[in-house]
């Protein structure tokens, strides 16, 4: 798990669920803001897009996720790293033993390798549970973002009444007219919804000590 990637995995494939996202009920004035992306051609479909990347960059609920997310990823390798040592430190211990014929029977070195072997066993299943946990928490929140992106767009349509908002990540669309980006107003809407949980301030305030 790269230090500067661990938070953003599994984002890009968030922008599949803006992809032809299709709404089009009645609307709240507090949730839409006017935008040129209404301009469109008499007869044609009403679309706009999202800039993905920066949405992940500037939606606060993103920019949370991403702090809390590397900093568990930090402290799962720190204690991955903090057992390997022990184990290895543990394997020379027994080599050195070995070496010198500090064993007096067979059953004593079978033994100690068979004790190894069990410690190896256990920092595997430890290394398993973590990354599980972590995958784990990590769709969680990607799972949370994209039903609070979701929600937004919803109620911002109900106004705006496009046939299609979707998403521009990249070169995914090689040429758009800057007048359907709706990207500013979905950061906007999504910040002014956004609300951080108890919980999420207590980390977020652990995370700069």
């Amino acid at each position: 798990m790269k230090k500067q990637h661990l938070a953003c995995a599994g984002l890009i494939a968030l922008a599949c669920t803006l992809g032809t996202t299709s709404c089009s009920q009645s609307a709240s004035k507090d949730e839409a803001t006017n935008t040129q992306a209404t301009e469109i051609p008499a007869g044609g479909l009403k679309i706009a897009y999202v800039e993905i990347d920066t949405l992940m960059s500037q939606y606060e609920f993103c920019k949370d996720y991403t702090i809390l997310m590397n900093k568990k990823g930090e402290n799962i390798r720190a204690t991955l790293a903090g057992k390997e040592r022990a184990l290895q430190a543990k394997a020379a211990e027994l080599q050195k033993k070995y070496e010198t014929n500090q064993f007096t029977t067979k059953e004593q070195v079978e033994q100690a390798q068979m004790s190894l072997a069990k410690q190896q066993q256990d920092l595997q299943a430890l290394n398993d549970r973590l990354s599980n946990d972590f995958a784990a928490e990590q769709m969680k929140y990607n799972d949370e973002m994209r039903d609070s992106i979701q929600s937004f767009l919803k109620e911002y349509n109900k106004t705006k009444k496009f046939d299609y908002i979707i998403s521009k990540v990249g070169d995914n669309i090689l040429m758009a007219n800057a007048k359907y980006d709706i990207t500013k107003d979905v950061v906007n809407g999504l910040n002014k919804r956004y609300k951080p949980s108890e919980e999420v301030k207590k980390q977020l305030e652990g995370n700069k000590d």
